[in-house]
């Protein structure tokens, strides 16, 4: 088998999965009401500028206020005056100090002067987007930097080789000298022909966007990033991709005319699915459901256990069942070996962001720790979000960072349990037990009445009828009729008395 891009378009939601050998390797899901503004730009207004924490508040026509840090509107500026381009007239920095160029920046951004800014980051809880001056729109190679005028080459491009031959392309181009390129990862091996096409179609939305932003009154939406479906096709159909397969007649007539413009040559990969069920013929859906599930096996019978917080995740290897005649050291050293390669694959399936701590077994040997983190990495480096590896500790415990932009499968498809409020656990019979004797006995001291009726989930009424006497004894103490009711509907938390 090979490289597959699955789409999979229902009317609540679409989702994406990239196929290697029929092993799920990305997966992207998109609700139309949780659509991404990461990548769109905006015209706002500037609400207010605080400088104690170097940032101003942005208004782009959202519920909330965008974040964009004074420093991000300097390098801007910056930018502006190595091109030659005049700066705002109320912003004259001087190169002293940061918290002096902060100071001028401040005191020259004033409440309702007007930005061109993109968003980089999503809102998250209460939280708005964050901003930057910093335009950057992506194309099939290449990155146009409007308010740069450099040539940058992907950190993830290593051959030497590689590097000078596409800087060396780009320089004979005859692009504008005031206008910024980075080159994509995709952009390796591609020709001269392949680099211009696409440069000259991101001249253009540029030239394009301009007019529109010059024609509007903030807060407006000047340019809206590509849907999941476009920009999957962008960054991930490839010359290694054998197929694009999409299960709707309506998108996959969008997708034609997109591909049409932009990527022809792959025209002829891209196919109309018209079975059943698309992901279940495929066994993407079952491989789906296990990316919800802390706990992942291995073929050794080794296993990981992945444990998301709000600020940090924690992946732990298990030997689990694993059983081979090899001593500790050896042993640990092939069970991590195994779990790397799985941890970078879970690490980008799950789209897992902020702090994240790997436990792997202890070795003794810097060399075989040393191993085990080349293989971690190697098992990263495909990865399309930033990320940073400290080192791996004596003990064994890896850790890193890498950024969270989008909100993440789990995220879209989960919310809290209404029941346990997210602590994953619930109160066992016994305890709850316990605590419905203490209500039943302050509401009887409280109201005094004949009789009174408690519903409470089955098992807990159990656990109340182990020890007869219990109730016996209120009853007893109180004057009143006690009557137990067992209620299979209520949660296993839940205590209702009533008179």
């Amino acid at each position: 088998m090979s490289k597959e891009i699955l789409i999979n378009v229902e009317p609540q939601q679409k989702r994406v999965a990239i196929v290697n050998d029929g092993r799920l390797e990305e997966f992207y899901l998109e609700h139309p009401q949780d659509k991404t503004i990461v990548g769109n730009i905006y015209k706002g207004r500037i609400e207010a500028v605080l400088p104690n924490i170097g940032a101003a508040f942005v208004d782009i026509g959202l519920p909330k206020k965008g974040f964009l840090y004074l420093s991000d509107i300097e390098s801007a500026f910056e930018s502006l005056e190595s091109q030659g381009l005049p700066q705002p007239k109320e912003v004259n920095p001087v190169r002293n100090t940061k918290g002096e160029m902060l100071n001028k920046i401040s005191n020259g951004v004033k409440k309702g002067q007007e930005v061109l800014v993109q968003v980089v980051k999503e809102s998250f809880g209460t939280k708005g987007p964050r901003l930057s001056c910093n335009i950057g729109l992506a194309g099939r190679y290449l990155v146009i930097m409007p308010q740069h005028n450099q040539i940058g080459i992907s950190r993830r491009i290593e051959d030497e080789e590689e590097r000078r031959r596409l800087k060396a392309v780009l320089s004979e181009l005859r692009l504008p000298k005031d206008i910024g390129f980075i080159v994509r990862t995709a952009a390796e091996g591609k020709s001269r022909q392949e680099l211009l096409r696409d440069a000259h179609f991101l001249l253009k939305l540029w030239k394009r966007l301009e007019k529109i932003s010059s024609l509007k009154k903030p807060p407006a939406l000047i340019y809206e990033e590509y849907d999941l479906t476009f920009r999957a096709i962008r960054d991930s159909f490839t010359d290694d991709v054998s197929k694009l397969i999409v299960d709707s007649k309506s998108e996959y007539y969008r997708i034609m005319r997109f591909m049409k413009t932009f990527l022809s040559y792959l025209i002829k990969r891209v196919e109309l699915y018209k079975g059943d069920d698309l992901f279940i013929d495929k066994d993407i859906e079952r491989q789906i459901n296990k990316l919800f599930e802390s706990t992942v096996y291995l073929k050794s019978k080794a296993y990981l256990v992945i444990e998301p917080t709000e600020g940090l995740v924690v992946i732990d290897v298990n030997s689990g069942g694993f059983r081979k005649n090899l001593d500790q050291e050896e042993a640990a050293f092939k069970v991590n070996c195994e779990t790397a390669i799985e941890v970078g694959r879970q690490i980008k399936l799950r789209d897992l962001g902020g702090i994240i701590v790997i436990d792997f077994i202890d070795m003794e040997k810097e060399g075989h720790r040393r191993e085990v983190l080349n293989i971690l990495k190697k098992a990263l480096s495909n990865d399309k979000a930033k990320y940073d590896i400290l080192g791996i500790s004596k003990f064994g415990l890896v850790e890193m960072t890498r950024e969270r932009i989008h909100k993440t499968a789990h995220m879209v498809s989960y919310q809290a349990c209404p029941y346990c409020s997210g602590r994953g656990k619930v109160k066992s019979p016994l305890t709850v037990s316990t605590l419905a004797i203490k209500e039943l006995r302050r509401f009887l001291r409280q109201r005094r009445p004949r009789q009174a009726s408690i519903s409470l989930h089955p098992l807990i009424v159990d656990e109340i009828l182990k020890d007869k006497n219990t109730i016996r004894m209120i009853e007893q103490q109180f004057k009143a009729k006690i009557n137990l009711i067992a209620s299979p509907s209520s949660h296993i938390e839940e205590i209702k008395i009533s008179p």
